[in-house]
């Protein structure tokens, strides 16, 4: 059993912390479901640090008060690299000269701290007022990131406090609120209160149904232990299984840290998380005690944060959006304005209870926010400076088919289903996805077009159509009609992980696809799969089995299934994991390249059996540079990583025998 214990937590540790996974999923189920078996019949050979304890227990009437070990500060911070100038001159003047500063992301979610007694996990809790917080021990134990025993733990300090950040994936942000408002509740405002609201569950089984992550920042107690840097800190978090991010950077001049902050600020919509500045520190822990701290926040660290992505706008109306799932939004439409390099004219208002809370109306002035690729949102109504117009209602039937609405809880539905013009022409924007069958030309106001004018009543219909029917169409003519067909053709022949996504099943992403696809490998055995056997899929619990086991057996749905079958679309079965000429090699790719977009060069990588990752780490055996890369070049000159060029690309992938 022990042995059991500690192959999973190494291949916990490959997986949520290097990304660098050693055997399959199925492969760790069967360990885990050893280890779990062997406990139940063992129950007194137990451990309180085993893997399967992640499960969640009973619900908490209340949270205890928890007092911190050392007070958790909060940071002086600031947008205007004037005040950065001046805490580096109070630092060199506290420190009597040259300073080393480590640099890092200020990170965008809820400060934590976790106390390990004897390499194990003993609490948890929030920041709180810095000096006490809530206990959410079993909250924090369920989030697959955090280890419950620490990697080398005899070499760890018998009493170890660290402080980490509790975030969300944007990604999983996403489809968190899509899962919400499939079920009526009211979804989550960005991913900082997604965290924060999942962490602070009473009932730690609803933590663990949201996809929480971690990262590791800083170390408050080390009982035993002594260390010089703070990269020595970070170095010994990574050896301990605490993950830290991998955009840490060197610097010793404010120049430096405004060209980190630049370069993190560009890159801020690539990321799979929110960030919201830099954060730098005084490396030399010696120095660091000399600086001291104020009640506040310590003198040997400042946030230097970014320009919030909001801008202020006037409303002109007020419109009811009809979605492909039939949700039916209420969405401000206003005066163009620029956020993060987008111009934003629509802005979503989530339902119509949103909207009477805001109390938002046409002719209002608003503040808008865009949180990465989030649909841009209202956040706060000014006050009034003129005439305001009427309140908004929501219809009593579906602007799109006349159908009667149907509300559950804060949200309104329209229930025909495809027969809706809005939902079809949403269904068919979404069939021609990047992740489904990537249609280049079919867009959202193509795809309402093809609605309208009635040459696509059912999705099969798409791929009956033929040039001569869209010459006529307004911004057609022949030789874009012949392109969209073309495309259409190259598209019916598909994999089986995107046609599944393509469908639009309700609950189904591209990564449950992809999980479906590689368990049944073709669409017939998915379909005959009953919900029980669609359950047993790793990722895949009784919610998502039943959603797609309904959307199966539904008449209308199979139908149409039918009808793309018959001939439109040919669907290829689930790929296995590529083996080539490249395999064990990891790539990373920043910057715009000319030869391939992103995505075809990483297709291209992966189907010659290499590894393409987000972040440059030391694992990362090439970064591939284009036009105006971000800050992972910086990161692989730190780390010693070989960075190619496009030609140099091109010649590597030649000597690979890879065209």
């Amino acid at each position: 059993m022990e042995e059991l214990r500690r192959e999973i937590r190494h291949h916990d540790y490959l997986y949520y912390v290097l990304n660098r996974p050693e055997i399959s999923d199925e492969a760790y189920d069967d360990l885990f479901d050893e280890l779990k078996r062997l406990e139940e019949e063992h129950p007194e050979l137990r451990s309180p640090d085993s893997p399967t304890e992640r499960v969640a227990g009973r619900p908490l009437e209340a949270f205890p008060a928890v007092e911190h070990l050392v007070p958790m500060r909060s940071l002086d911070s600031s947008r205007e690299p004037a005040s950065l100038r001046r805490f580096d001159e109070r630092v060199r003047k506290g420190t009597g000269g040259a300073v080393r500063y480590v640099l890092e992301p200020k990170l965008d979610g809820l400060s934590v701290e976790l106390v390990y007694e004897d390499g194990v996990l003993a609490r948890a809790s929030t920041r709180g007022d810095g000096v006490r917080g809530e206990g959410v021990t079993e909250n924090v134990r369920t989030i697959k990131a955090v280890p419950l025993r620490l990697r080398r733990a005899r070499s760890a300090p018998a009493l170890l406090a660290v402080r980490g950040e509790v975030i969300m994936r944007l990604s999983a942000f996403e489809e968190l609120n899509a899962r919400l408002m499939r079920v009526g509740k009211e979804p989550f405002a960005n991913p900082r209160n997604a965290a924060a609201g999942s962490l602070r569950q009473l009932d730690p089984r609803v933590t663990a149904s949201r996809p929480l992550d971690i990262f590791f920042y800083d170390l408050l107690h080390a009982e035993g232990a002594s260390f010089e840097t703070h990269r020595q800190v970070l170095e010994a978090f990574g050896a301990w299984g605490l993950r830290t991010t991998e955009m840490v950077r060197d610097a010793r001049e404010v120049d430096d840290v405004l060209r980190y902050h630049r370069d993190l600020e560009a890159e801020r919509d690539e990321l799979e998380y929110e960030i919201d500045g830099v954060v730098v520190k005084v490396d030399d822990l010696a120095l660091r005690a000399r600086l001291g701290e104020t009640a506040r926040h310590p003198r040997w660290a400042f946030a230097l944060k970014f320009a919030p992505r909001r801008e202020v706008t006037r409303v002109i109306d007020i419109v009811p959006s009809v979605g492909r799932s039939g949700t039916v939004t209420p969405v401000a439409i206003m005066r163009p304005v620029e956020i993060g390099g987008v111009t934003v004219s629509r802005a979503t208002l989530h339902n119509r209870e949103e909207v009477e809370r805001l109390d938002v109306r046409p002719g209002d002035m608003v503040r808008i926010e865009r949180a990465g690729d989030v649909i841009p949102q209202v956040v706060e109504r000014l006050p009034a400076r003129g005439e305001r117009g009427p309140r908004f209602r929501m219809p009593a039937t579906c602007p799109s088919c006349g159908t009667p609405l149907v509300t559950s809880g804060p949200h309104t539905y329209c229930p025909n289903g495809l027969r809706c013009p809005a939902q079809l022409a949403g269904r068919l924007q979404h069939l021609g996805s990047r992740d489904a069958l990537d249609i280049e030309g079919l867009g959202e106001e193509t795809a309402r077009l093809l609605v309208s004018e009635g040459l696509v009543r059912e999705l099969p219909d798409l791929f009956d159509l033929e040039p001569e029917q869209l010459e006529p169409l307004p911004g057609f003519a022949k030789k874009s009609s012949e392109k969209l067909v073309a495309s259409i053709r190259k598209a019916s022949r598909t994999e089986l992980a995107r046609f599944l996504y393509g469908l639009g099943i309700p609950s189904v992403g591209a990564k449950v696809a992809r999980d479906l696809a590689e368990r049944f490998r073709s669409f017939e055995a998915v379909r005959e799969a009953d919900a029980e056997t669609l359950a047993e899929v790793p990722g895949i619990g009784p919610h998502v089995a039943g959603a797609v086991s309904e959307f199966i057996r539904d008449r209308d749905n199979r139908r149409i299934v039918d009808r793309l079958l018959d001939g439109r679309i040919t669907v290829t079965g689930a790929k296995r994991a590529a083996r080539g000429p490249l395999e064990g090699l990891t790539f990373v790719v920043t910057g715009t390249l000319d030869r391939w977009s992103r995505r075809e060069l990483e297709e291209l990588l992966e189907r010659h059996g290499a590894h393409v990752t987000s972040s440059v780490s030391g694992a990362t055996s090439y970064l591939v540079v284009g036009e105006g890369p971000g800050s992972k070049l910086a990161t692989a000159e730190r780390l010693g990583v070989e960075r190619l060029s496009e030609a140099e690309l091109a010649d590597l992938l030649e000597r690979h025998g890879v065209r």
